[in-house]
């Protein structure tokens, strides 16, 4: 009889291998709202400072275009800044300037490699500073594909001088932000891949 009784009762796991299976469940179902919802928020920082960089390149362009002649530099501060109108054909501080189309292909693969890298990037702060540089790389590319004298091979508009330094824009200076903000992240120990900020050392 006892056989029969036993035989007829279903299997039963472990007491802690239950637990385990439970435990996971809730984590899972209760982890993946948080994580996603942390990803939107990365990706809304990523293409907000995009966005603020891109639109803030356009608007200055817009108004060197608009109130500025070339040749004729508008010094401020004191002569410390410069306004003068220029039209770049190379790269970020008139470098590269025999290179346009080739300097177009380089800066689009960039920046579709930083605009991937940022949607991939878990951590705020790294999402940041990736939309920073991928907004300065977009606001030149527009030169590069809408400004004459053509698509691929559009001059740069650049109106910003400081001291002895070759004219430089809006976008030039977020790329170079964004770059100098990366390495002091690095440096600083903030992962690219976690969203959690550095342990400081023990004993610090």
């Amino acid at each position: 009889m006892f056989i029969e009784i036993s035989a007829a009762l279903p299997a039963v796991g472990t007491p802690g291998a239950d637990n385990d299976q439970v435990t996971a469940d809730v984590a899972g179902i209760s982890g993946a709202p948080g994580a996603g919802s942390a990803q939107r928020t990365r990706r809304r920082l990523l293409l907000s400072a995009a966005a603020m960089i891109f639109l803030t390149d356009f608007g200055t362009k817009s108004l060197a275009v608009g109130m500025l002649e070339p040749g004729h530099p508008v010094p401020l501060l004191g002569g410390w800044l410069t306004c003068e109108l220029t039209r770049n054909s190379g790269a970020a501080l008139s470098m590269g300037a025999d290179r346009t189309v080739l300097l177009t292909i380089v800066v689009l693969l960039v920046g579709a490699a930083v605009a991937w890298i940022g949607v991939h990037a878990r951590s705020p702060w790294w999402a940041l500073g990736l939309g920073t540089i991928l907004g300065g790389a977009a606001g030149n590319l527009v030169d590069r594909f809408f400004r004459a004298p053509g698509p691929l091979r559009g001059h740069v508009i650049d109106f910003l001088a400081v001291g002895p330094m070759p004219v430089f824009n809006v976008a030039d200076l977020a790329v170079l932000a964004g770059v100098v903000w990366l390495i002091a992240l690095s440096l600083s120990g903030f992962p690219f891949d976690s969203a959690e900020n550095p342990e400081p050392h023990a004993g610090s």
